[in-house]
């Protein structure tokens, strides 16, 4: 076999940035130039923004690698509509570009800036333990990070990005939107594959193995309420997502992985992520690791045709979610 070409998933993503700014009017965001001449796209703070901008959000934190679609889904009744991710690439697209590993801070207290980082820039820096198991890094003259938050960061962030990755600051893209907001809701859920192979990684699954990947979950209503969305987003993948791995090797390593992929097997399995949340009093990093994966995972072993099932949809527990 020949060895797969280096992609840049900055390159690839260029031409969906380049849409989003170009149709920016249509899809209600909101285009501005910052101080060192960095392009800032707000998509749901000052503006509506909106589910297909969304998608878009989505497909560029995949690194230009992956497709988002919104298709119905009988399975789930009350919520008929599910954000579906497909890539023929979901190391480098889901763990390389999509994952939210970049932490940007500046300052303390009031005033201060604090959001986490996704999308093609990562790939560019290198700055995640993450990328030396990937041993993946881009090249590109231009980088473009998608943000969780409701504001542009503030210059010092700018020009930290700017020297990490390796370009001028009129070559970065800052890309922002709330939890709360539907582009920003929808770029979360469109998470539910990256989560699956994030999960992979953390089993200590050969990533290299891992060689095509589909997911789907609902579309989460949104909410003003930051806690309550971010929970809604997250009861999405956790008790309405579905991943569909294919691997390379034996059978029974991938019977394994299926076992081992799906929420249920969490200790903290069974309330809304909002009370989930709330009951360990904000602290993201007491909740058990093993809750953010897929309610439902199927994992394929390729060579030998075989299929291995774990996990299930809990409707109820997506209502008392949704509301």
């Amino acid at each position: 076999m020949t060895e797969t070409p280096q992609i840049s998933v900055n390159a690839l993503a260029g031409p969906i940035v380049d849409r989003l700014i170009a149709e920016s009017a249509k899809l209600r965001c909101l285009v501005t130039k910052g101080e060192r001449g960095e392009t800032l796209i707000d998509a749901g703070t000052a503006v509506p923004g909106g589910i297909e901008a969304g998608l878009l959000l989505a497909e560029i934190c995949l690194g230009g690698l992956g497709t988002v679609t919104l298709t119905p889904f009988l399975a789930s009744p009350n919520w008929p509509f599910h954000l579906t991710v497909r890539t023929a690439d979901p190391v480098i697209a889901c763990l390389g570009s999509q994952y939210a590993g970049w932490s940007l801070a500046h300052g303390e207290g009031k005033g201060s800036f604090f959001a986490l980082g996704s999308g093609p820039g990562r790939a560019l820096a290198g700055k995640e333990a993450l990328f030396k198991d990937l041993g993946y890094k881009d090249t590109a003259d231009r980088a473009t990070l998608v943000l969780e938050g409701d504001r542009p960061p503030p210059v010092e962030v700018v020009d930290k990005v700017a020297q990490a990755c390796g370009v001028a600051a009129e070559k970065l893209v800052f890309i922002y939107a709330p939890t709360r907001s539907l582009a920003g809701g929808v770029q979360v859920v469109s998470r539910v594959l990256e989560v699956a192979m994030h999960k992979v990684h953390e089993l200590k699954f050969p990533l290299p193995r891992v060689i095509d990947g589909i997911a789907t979950a609902p579309l989460s209503p949104p909410h003003p309420d930051f806690v309550t969305a971010m929970g809604r987003t997250n009861d999405a993948i956790i008790y309405g997502g579905q991943a569909h791995l294919f691997v390379t090797g034996p059978a029974n390593e991938a019977r394994e992985l299926a076992a081992a992929l799906p929420s249920t097997t969490s200790r903290d399995y069974g309330q809304p992520f909002a009370q989930i949340f709330k009951a360990y009093k904000g602290d993201f990093y007491k909740i058990d690791p093993t809750l953010f994966s897929p309610a439902a995972a199927m994992v394929t072993a390729v060579e030998t045709g075989e299929t291995f099932r774990a996990g299930h949809i809990d409707l109820a527990l997506l209502d008392a979610s949704f509301g």
